[in-house]
């Protein structure tokens, strides 16, 4: 191993992509290999095997595409839901509404639960609809990145089962995955689609989506074609079964380099210290600190109740009178990345840190500490000028 460490940057903590580690970015400068290399072959298995440990689940099928979590939506409404068919979006952000969008442009017929602002949909929610509509899916962002709300996601597995246990589960976890507690199995989902660029600790590119047997049995039995070409499983799952097993096959060329730099994240993820169960312990811990911190500045969050704040991230009205320029652009001279808002209704209204990862989970970096200090200073400046 080499002896690299990054060069000097800018703190990037956004909601994703997200910093990684020294490690990581190291295995990404992989000299260039061929996708079909003995070399390479194990190292693509080992991160399908790897996934189903992060995830907690024994047989449900990974599949690594390149592309962005976006490819994920594509995946579901092309393989899982039929033209004509129903599915319910529960909708707690901007992300509801486009994977609404992208289920509606395959011709699925979609109807929305749509919790009010900085809250998520409920459990008996759920229930209600079910039992009004028959439904091909269910739909829920687990982190709606835009609003920084936490989706019950055991509850609403838990609600869809008691009331249409035909009905698929469908998690959009792409700002959740390695941050938030998922157990796939035990809470019966059905489909986990993310990307690498966040909870994951790898750079964007990889579009990553867990199927369970049951969700692979509807699409085997599907009665009309699959919709998508690239996003096909009938293309893609020869692929992920020759790798796993030690053989290559080819439908379009995977990013060799990138998929190296997600073995060395995965392989920290489940073979090094912390373990996954303390990875979501020190996410809940930076979570808390930076919260209460806000608090203590007098911001307040989006998320109308701890109980639904996401402990990757965190979203934060701006104090009366303060603007994104009074904030973001002092944060930046202090070499610190934050995202702003990105909800239609009130983008201009608040902005949105990340805390995940190795910003996270590595004490000794203080990352979270650092946010705070600059937050103040930034705050503290921008009332100070306002009073002069």
């Amino acid at each position: 191993m080499s002896s690299f460490t990054q060069e000097p940057h800018k703190l990037l903590v956004i909601p994703g992509p997200i910093e990684v580690t020294d490690e990581v970015l190291y295995a990404n400068a992989h000299p260039s290999m061929s996708h079909i290399s003995p070399d390479f072959i194990p190292v693509f298995g080992d991160c399908i095997r790897m996934m189903r440990q992060v995830l907690f689940t024994q047989d449900a099928q990974p599949f690594i595409i390149a592309g962005s979590g976006t490819l994920g939506w594509d995946q579901v409404s092309a393989n899982l839901i039929e033209p004509g068919e129903n599915v319910l979006v529960l909708n707690s952000g901007y992300f509801g509404d486009s994977f609404a969008d992208c289920l509606r442009t395959y011709g699925a017929n979609v109807d929305s639960v749509q919790a009010p602002f900085g809250a998520a949909v409920t459990p008996s929610e759920v229930e209600a609809a079910l039992k009004a509509k028959k439904y091909k899916a269910v739909t829920f962002t687990h982190v709606d990145t835009s609003t920084g709300v936490l989706t019950d996601a055991q509850g609403i597995a838990a609600a869809v089962k008691r009331v249409s246990p035909d009905t698929l589960v469908v998690a959009d976890a792409v700002c959740s995955v390695a941050s938030e507690e998922i157990r796939f199995d035990d809470w019966g989902l059905d489909v986990v689609l993310t990307a690498s660029q966040k909870g994951l600790s790898t750079p964007p590119g990889l579009s990553i989506l867990v199927a369970s047997q049951k969700a692979i049995k509807v699409f085997e039995t599907r009665a009309s074609p699959v919709t998508s070409y690239y996003a096909s499983w009938k293309k893609w799952l020869p692929i992920m079964t020759a790798y796993e097993t030690g053989n290559a096959a080819y439908f379009a060329t995977p990013p060799v380099n990138l998929i190296y730099a997600f073995n060395a994240s995965l392989t920290q993820l489940t073979k090094q210290a912390p373990s996954l169960e303390e990875r979501f312990r020190l996410h809940k811990e930076a979570s808390q600190r930076m919260k209460q911190a806000a608090l203590d500045m007098g911001m307040k969050q989006l998320p109308l109740d701890m109980s639904v704040a996401a402990n990757g991230m965190t979203a934060l009205w701006f104090p009366e009178g303060i603007t994104a320029a009074d904030i973001l652009g002092p944060l930046a001279k202090q070499d610190i990345v934050v995202a702003g808002g990105l909800h239609k209704d009130h983008k201009l209204k608040y902005f949105r840190i990340g805390h995940m990862g190795i910003s996270a989970v590595d004490k000794n970096r203080a990352d979270v500490e650092k946010v705070i200090s600059a937050l103040q200073a930034s705050l503290a400046e921008a009332k100070a000028s306002k009073n002069a």
